[in-house]
C-alpha cells in the first residue's frame, strides 16, 4: 500500500511538472522545470568538483570518507540536469556508504546522440580503473548506464559488477502498453511531453539502433539488475520488459514496481516512505555485490 506523502508527492509534481511541461518544446523552458527541484542537498555528504578522462563531474563521499564505489548517471531526459541538481539521489547513496562519481556528460540538443554515451563510456573506464564498482542512473541516465554496460561488453572493456536503475528509459520506440495506459496517470509526463524530447536527442538517429534503445540489445553477458519504477508511469513497461529481456538472455534481473509514486520519486528520500525503501534496497543490493567482487 501506498504512502499518504507518496499521493500528496504525485499530486505535487503533477501540478509544478507536468503541467508546465505539456506541449513545451523551447529548451530553454524545458531546461527550468527539469532544472527547477528544491530537494536540499543531504547533509551527511561532501561534494567536490572534479573530472574523470576530460569529462567534468563531481565525487559525492560519505563524511569521513570511504565507501564501496559508484558510477552514477543523471536523468533530465538527454536535455537537462547534472551532478549538481541529482545530489538529492548521488548524496543519499553516499551516506548509505557509497563513495559516487557522477559526471556531467554533454546534452542534447546541442550534443546529440553519441555525445552523452560517449562521455558517459569514457568517464566510466576512467573510474574502473579504481577498482570493482557498481553503476547506476535513473530515467535518461538509466539507458546510458545500459549503453555503457553494453559498450564495455563489446569492447572488451571493464564492467559494472551491478547496476541500479531508477525508472529507465529502455525503449525510444516505444507506443504502446503502459504508453498509452498510463498516460492519464503518470504525475509527471504525458506521452506528447515525452516524444517531444526524443528528437533532440536522436537528431535522426534510428530509435530502434539498441545504442539508443536497450530493450532492443542482446543483453546476454550484462552483470546483475535491479530496476525500480513507478506502477502509473508511462515508462514502466521500460523496465518491466527489460526485466522480462535480461532474465530470457540469462542475465539476473529484478524489476520491482511501487504504487503510486511518480517518476524518480527517490529524489524525495527525506520526505518519502518509499525513496528510503528503494535507495535502501539500491545500496544493499550494489554493496553486496561490489563487496562480493573484492573478495
Amino acid at each position: 500500500m501506498a504512502s499518504l506523502r507518496a499521493h500528496i508527492g504525485a499530486w505535487m509534481v503533477r501540478r509544478k511538472v507536468r503541467a508546465r511541461l505539456g506541449t513545451m518544446r523551447d529548451i530553454g523552458q524545458i531546461r527550468q522545470v527539469f532544472n527547477g527541484a528544491t530537494f536540499p542537498d543531504p547533509p551527511g555528504a561532501t561534494y567536490e568538483p572534479a573530472s574523470l578522462g576530460g569529462v567534468p563531474g563531481e565525487w559525492v563521499r560519505p563524511v569521513g570518507g570511504g565507501g564501496r564505489r559508484l558510477f552514477y548517471l543523471h536523468g533530465g531526459g538527454f536535455v537537462a540536469c547534472s551532478a549538481r541538481t541529482h545530489r538529492p539521489v548521488t548524496g543519499a547513496l553516499a551516506t548509505r556508504g557509497f563513495t559516487v562519481f557522477a559526471p556531467d556528460y554533454r546534452l542534447a540538443p546541442e550534443h546529440p546522440f553519441p555525445a552523452g554515451r560517449d562521455d558517459a563510456l569514457v568517464a566510466w573506464c576512467a573510474f574502473a580503473e579504481g577498482g570493482p564498482a557498481g553503476i547506476a542512473g535513473d530515467s535518461a541516465g538509466g539507458n546510458l548506464a545500459l549503453a555503457v554496460m553494453l559498450a564495455a561488453r563489446d569492447r572488451g572493456l571493464p564492467m559494472p559488477r551491478a547496476a541500479a536503475l531508477f525508472s529507465p528509459v529502455t525503449d525510444l520506440t516505444a507506443q504502446s502498453g503502459s504508453r498509452v495506459s498510463n498516460a492519464l496517470l503518470d504525475a509527471m509526463f504525458d506521452p506528447v511531453a515525452l516524444a517531444n524530447l526524443m528528437p533532440m536527442y536522436l537528431a535522426g538517429h534510428d530509435a530502434a539502433d539498441p545504442q539508443v534503445s536497450p530493450l532492443l540489445a542482446d543483453l546476454a553477458g550484462l552483470p546483475p539488475l535491479l530496476l525500480h519504477v513507478g506502477e502509473r508511469e508511462i515508462l514502466r513497461d521500460d523496465s518491466v520488459r527489460l526485466a522480462e529481456r535480461a532474465r530470457a538472455a540469462g542475465v539476473d534481473a529484478t524489476a520491482e514496481v511501487f504504487p503510486v509514486v511518480n517518476h524518480v520519486w527517490q529524489f524525495a528520500d527525506r520526505a518519502l516512505p518509499e525513496a528510503r525503501r528503494s535507495l535502501d534496497t539500491a545500496a544493499a543490493f550494489l554493496e553486496r555485490h561490489v563487496a562480493a567482487a573484492r573478495g
